[in-house]
């Protein structure tokens, strides 16, 4: 049975480095927010990403829903380099993968658990993080050789408390709840046992990117962070 993850300092990457799946899981471990970009473009998605980092998430998941997806992540793993790390989100399958990997995402996360995909992802030593929804579905993602388990959709079943429920047969496996997760209750997310959130609108608003609200969204990813560092002194 593999170790229980725990969260630990976020390490020191510097432009030119290789950054290898250990030090993105630790980077995940630190932060504790992954956000999940949604936009209607690709410009509206950078100038997300941009925004996150200013209020000091070094992370972020461009879904495959972003028109231009794989070809904006390759920009910002070209432009910002190590200092962030880019995912991949909404891969559902192993071709998608692929493209991403080779565009220069840092991890892959699906919405549901697609064996060949978590394959790939091992074979090619980067970071998976895939879905799961039921106990059922949690012991085959993990037993798959997954990082971390995705519980999707986690606000529809139950929220902080299915996350609680989930942890007491499975104290090993890092969970990811996303849907449902807000500044409201990401503190609960986390003392009932998350690894880390991953929030989509709720960080990165629709109505913030088309308007051009940057400091929205930095204030957002602020406040996530304290919540869920907060949470875990408390």
């Amino acid at each position: 049975m593999r170790e229980r993850i725990e969260p630990v300092g976020i390490p020191s990457l510097h432009r030119g480095e290789e950054v290898k799946k250990q030090q993105v899981r630790e980077r995940i471990l630190s932060v504790g927010v992954i956000p999940v970009i949604r936009a209607t473009s690709a410009r509206h998605a950078m100038a997300g990403i941009e925004a996150i980092c200013e209020g000091g998430i070094p992370i972020a998941e461009i879904t495959m829903t972003v028109p231009g997806a794989i070809s904006l992540i390759e920009e910002v793993a070209k432009r910002m380099g190590p200092s962030v790390l880019v995912g991949a989100g909404t891969v559902l399958d192993a071709s998608t993968a692929r493209q991403c990997a080779d565009a220069g995402a840092q991890f892959l996360v699906s919405p549901g658990f697609d064996l060949a995909t978590v394959e790939f992802a091992r074979g090619k030593e980067v970071l998976m993080m895939a879905g799961a929804l039921t106990p059922t579905e949690v012991m085959a993602v993990w037993k798959s050789g997954a990082d971390f388990v995705k519980v999707f959709p986690c606000g529809e079943v139950g929220g902080a408390k299915y996350i609680r429920a989930l942890r007491g047969p499975f104290p090993q496996i890092p969970m990811v709840p996303t849907g449902g997760v807000s500044l409201k209750t990401a503190a609960e997310f986390i003392r009932a046992g998350a690894s880390a959130l991953g929030v989509g609108g709720e960080l990165v608003s629709a109505a913030a990117l088309e308007s051009g609200d940057a400091r929205t969204i930095s204030d957002n990813a602020r406040a996530f962070v304290a919540a869920v560092q907060e949470a875990r002194t408390s």
